[in-house]
């Protein structure tokens, strides 16, 4: 009952924050620029979101195909096809209840494919790390490709930052002391009372995720490993290009813009449930530094967001009903005569 009441009140909150900043995006349109901005979805060239939704769809494969690499070290070889309804199902859970995907990627694996659950949860770590990585690498070409542009931008926040005293060195270091100090004490209890059941189950459990975690050290097929991760991030990437053409207002803009977006779109995914109403946002403000206007920012927002989510609520919801098939099937055995 109580982790019932906790998951209705992440949904809502996930979900009210969600619509909070709907709300912040459409705030100041008038009724007119609204109708605008419908008229501009509905011209939009949707025959050019078909081959953006296959870009982001094989981006899920080849993270499918990333994430077995990543189980090789641990003696773990799951199908392909288990692997990549694990991962799309993750997506079409995310998008239902907040963080339930996480959940539900390791347990659909651990179930059709009999892997310790810990060891799994070590390696979605592990390939969370990762991304985190490549988001700060794709976050510094922004920046790299667009100094003019950014600098300014990015000069005037770290003003505003300062001024409210959330970079007072003093203060930052107090909270690093405050982590380790808290670490130190995390480890002590867990070496000194491992006699103590529910202790010794917590470190069995830390001690897998940290065996996933690592696993990274191990990978085998290394170049495969690093060529999957370019592959997922030029797929955000050009799909959001090609996203572009769809729309005649943004129609003329280039990559530079498309780094933009994936950098900033990709931290507003995070934010709420299925980035509704952060994803839009990110897109409307970045798009006006580029002289676009709010409305037609808005919209290749709704553009954007809807080619992604609709998306993975379709090839989720076919994932949902061929997973178990497909292992009733796979584990079938013929029955010899007597």
């Amino acid at each position: 009952m109580r982790r019932t009441l906790i998951t209705a009140a992440q949904y809502i909150v996930f979900l009210g924050l969600g619509i909070f900043l709907l709300w912040l995006t459409t705030r100041n349109l008038t009724e007119k620029e609204l109708d605008m901005m419908k008229r501009t979805l509905l011209q939009a060239r949707y025959i050019l979101v078909l081959p953006a939704m296959i870009m982001l769809l094989a981006s899920h494969f080849s993270r499918a195909l990333r994430w077995k690499i990543l189980m090789e070290p641990l003696g773990f070889q799951p199908s392909t096809a288990n692997t990549f309804f694990a991962v799309m199902l993750s997506y079409f859970f995310n998008l239902l209840v907040p963080r339930l995907g996480e959940v539900m990627k390791c347990t659909i694996l651990a179930r059709y494919e009999r892997a310790p659950v810990d060891k799994l949860v070590g390696t979605m770590v592990a390939e969370r790390a990762f991304d985190f990585i490549c988001l700060m690498t794709v976050f510094f070409l922004t920046i790299v490709l667009q100094t003019d542009l950014l600098g300014g931008y990015a000069s005037s926040e770290w003003a505003k930052f300062r001024q409210r005293g959330l970079a007072d060195p003093g203060r930052i270091m107090f909270y690093l002391m405050l982590l380790a100090a808290l670490a130190i004490l995390m480890r002590y209890i867990l070496h000194r009372f491992s006699h103590i059941s529910v202790i010794a189950r917590v470190r069995k459990i830390i001690r897998g995720i940290w065996e996933g975690l690592t696993s990274v050290r191990y990978v085998r097929r290394k170049t495969a490993f690093f060529l999957h991760t370019v592959f997922i991030w030029s797929m955000y990437l050009m799909s959001i290009r090609l996203g572009f053409y769809a729309l005649e207002p943004v129609a003329h803009l280039g990559i530079r813009p498309s780094f933009t977006i994936l950098t900033f779109g990709s931290l507003a995914m995070i934010v709420t449930q299925g980035g509704i109403g952060a994803y839009q946002l990110a897109v409307q403000k970045t798009l006006t530094l580029y002289g676009i206007s709010e409305v037609n920012g808005l919209a290749y927002g709704w553009l954007l967001w809807l080619v992604q989510t609709l998306m993975v609520l379709g090839v989720g919801f076919l994932c949902l009903m061929i997973l178990p098939l497909y292992n009733r099937k796979k584990h079938e055995r013929p029955v010899s005569g007597g």
